[in-house]
This record gives structure tokens, sequence and C-alpha cells, in this order.
């Protein structure tokens, strides 16, 4: 088994991301040109995949109610900054992920990844049956055990690693975002990547069929 199918991961293609870019600037002009309330459209939009993002940083949900709320406050503070010079929710995942990255420095928190999204997905049936072919009672011990040793794993990568590899491989982003959001170059995206998926496959080698 491919360690990909263990995460869970929904691609967007390249024209889906441009209309919803377009449908973001549309928003973002009228917040720009006094319409406050329109900046709700934008969190209504994003709120859940935010959440998402940061949860798999933190493993924390008050934590992240609150990482995502700062970081949507201080995104409409700078939305006179914001000129369409990448997607909006590049931009506001660079901010949620900077926020949380400083929130995680400085309170040294342990951190895990959660198989949650994974189960809680409409296609979780699938995804659970390529994990193990057992069922009932051993199914469920076996995945107590996997979401343990994800976890163990996950928070052996440094969170440089654990971030790529979140926003890679449970929100979709490509390289080219990834290293906008991070701030670093798509070959250093890659060599993080590659590092993570080498290390968690070693770590979870016994469940990869």
């Amino acid at each position: 088994m491919n360690l990909s199918k263990v995460f869970s991961k929904t691609l967007v293609t390249s024209p889906e991301r441009q209309q919803e870019a377009d449908a973001d600037l549309v928003i973002i002009k009228r917040v720009q040109a006094g319409d406050v309330a329109a900046f709700d459209a934008l969190i209504r939009k994003y709120r859940e995949r935010l959440f998402g993002v940061v949860y798999n940083l933190t493993s924390n949900r008050e934590d992240t109610a609150d990482l995502v709320q700062d970081s949507f406050i201080k995104a409409f503070q700078a939305i006179n900054r914001f000129h369409g010079q990448s997607a909006f929710f590049t931009w506001l995942y660079k901010i949620a992920v900077n926020t949380t990255l400083s929130h995680l420095r400085k309170n040294k928190l342990r951190q895990f990844f959660s198989l949650e999204k994974i189960q809680e997905d409409d296609p979780s049936a699938k995804i659970l049956g390529d994990l193990t072919d057992k069922s009932g009672v051993d199914r469920d011990a076996y995945l107590r055990e996997l979401q343990e040793k994800l976890n163990e794993a996950m928070q052996k990568l440094s969170i440089k690693h654990r971030t790529v590899i979140t926003l890679f491989e449970i929100d979709g982003l490509s390289h080219a975002e990834i290293a906008d959001v991070m701030e670093c170059s798509e070959g250093t995206v890659r060599s993080r990547l590659h590092y993570a998926k080498q290390f968690l496959q070693g770590e979870l080698s016994k469940y990869l069929r």
C-alpha cells in the first residue's frame, strides 16, 4: 500500500483554482472598497479547509479554533495589502501557517497527526478498506494502533517537515503553493517532502502493503 493512501487528499484542478481565485478577487475588491461584511463570504468558504490544515499541525481543537480566528483577523487587517499577486487561499494559508508555527514554537507543544479527517470524509469506507482487510473489533484495534504509530512518527519530524507533508497530503497544495506559503524554494519543498515521506514509510512499513 502506498503511503498516500494513509492520507486524505482532495485534488483541485488548475482551471478550478483559477475560477476560485477570480471569484475571491471580486469579493476582496468589495472588502477593500469598504464592504467589510463581504469578508464573511471568505470566512465561510475557507474556514473548514483552514481548520483542517491547522488542526493537523496542532491536534488540539481549542487551539485550532483560536488560531483560525486569529488568522482571519490578521487577513482582514491586512486585506488592503493583497493585490492578487498570489491566490487568496495561498496568502491566507501563509498567514495561518505562520501564526500556527509561532504558536507551536512558543508553547513547544507535542504534535500529532490525526486520522480523524480520513475517517470522517465521504470516501472513508474505501480508504479504510485499503488500509486493512480486517473488520469489526480487529479493524478498530488496527486503526488505533496505526493512529498511535502515525502520531509517533509525525512527532519525530521537524515542524517544517510536518508542515510540508500536511499541506501536500491533507490539503492538496502544489509544490509551488507550499513554497509560497513557507517562503522557501520549490526545491526545498520537494526535499522536505521526500524526506518526510521516506521517514514515515520507514516508520510505518509494517502497515504499508
